[in-house]
């Protein structure tokens, strides 16, 4: 073997032993491959929407498909079920909101949202009380006085019991100090129910009524929330009208427990600079949804927070049963 061909040969040696012998450093850098982006709710609807358009952004900032999957029911259960199972590896994330505290809190899952690890919170938005665009309320004071003077009559849609909304219609109801009969009609029968008649009201995400509200067929007469949102700056808040409720819906990302926080903090990156896209920020300016990114402490003080709201309002409604283990 000549000299040249023996340099040759142990140099490629060396590079081999370099890179497949010393702490595995040949192993492929986070991600290689495509990442599965779950959303737990039915496609066309506002969480679709956006997730769909979060997991695009997303796409070209880790380069590589961040492919939406749709996996309903459980009010979010079934997602978040199978988040829980999946391998902590970052190639399964799951475009989560407040949900994750609501189908637990109503025992649809065995364990509660410390059981995944949440790269934080990408949004959130009020949950609008609207009513039919010709009907006989036409302002929330109007509307809980008529409650107050007709008990069960009332029916308010919601898109599922113990969903986001159905917590969100119980505590207006509780500021009200009425009663109404719920009506869990799921997401896309929501307006509809309204819109028909069989409903007299419905709670949903703003991003879900500001297009029927704008055409005129729904009237939105006010939201649980602290702030008016500027796509809507004449709608007041239930607090502002003397009627204590607070409770927006938010939407973020989570993974399996034990993801390693170096493909956390890389997928949280990406998370933060998909919602901060130009297209991502055009559509929440056209639909109505608040831009936050919290992550880290702060989003765990927010879960804190709104998990001690969720679970109150469930143990006032009686349907308190959570599984957490």
């Amino acid at each position: 073997m000549s000299s040249i061909i023996r340099k040759s040969f142990y140099g490629v040696a060396s590079i081999l032993a370099a890179s497949i012998g010393l702490g595995g450093a040949a192993q492929a850098e986070f991600p290689d491959k495509p990442i599965e982006f779950v959303i737990p709710f039915g496609a066309g609807g506002s969480a679709d929407i956006e997730g769909r358009l979060l997991a695009d952004g997303m796409s070209k900032v880790l380069g590589v498909p961040v492919v939406p999957v749709n996996k309903t029911g459980g009010g979010g259960a079934v997602t978040y079920t199978y988040l829980k199972n999946a391998k902590p590896d970052g190639y399964t994330v799951a475009w989560s909101s407040t949900s994750i505290l609501t189908s637990s809190g109503i025992g649809n899952m065995p364990f509660d949202h410390s059981a995944l690890d949440h790269l934080g919170q990408v949004e959130f938005q009020p949950m609008i009380v609207s009513v039919k665009g010709d009907a006989q309320w036409k302002t929330f004071k109007e509307f809980a006085d008529y409650c107050k003077a007709n008990p069960g009559k009332l029916t308010i849609a919601n898109s599922g019991t113990g969903s986001a909304t159905h917590i969100a219609a119980v505590a207006v109801v509780n500021a009200m100090d009425c009663e109404v009969v719920h009506l869990p009609v799921g997401i896309k029968r929501r307006n509809a129910t309204v819109l028909s008649g069989e409903a007299d009201a419905a709670v949903g995400p703003l991003t879900a009524t500001l297009k029927l509200a704008k055409a005129g067929k729904l009237r939105m007469l006010t939201a649980p929330t602290a702030e008016r949102n500027p796509v809507v700056p004449d709608l007041p808040t239930m607090n502002e009208l003397g009627y204590p409720a607070d409770l927006d819906l938010f939407r973020s990302l989570s993974v399996p427990k034990g993801t390693p926080k170096e493909v956390v903090d890389k997928l949280t990156d990406a998370m933060i600079q998909a919602a901060q896209s130009q297209p991502f920020q055009d559509l929440a300016k056209k639909n109505g949804f608040t831009i936050k990114p919290l992550t880290g402490a702060d989003f765990d003080a927010r879960l804190k927070k709104d998990g001690d709201v969720v679970i109150s309002i469930m143990k006032s409604a009686g349907i308190y049963q959570s599984k957490a283990q």
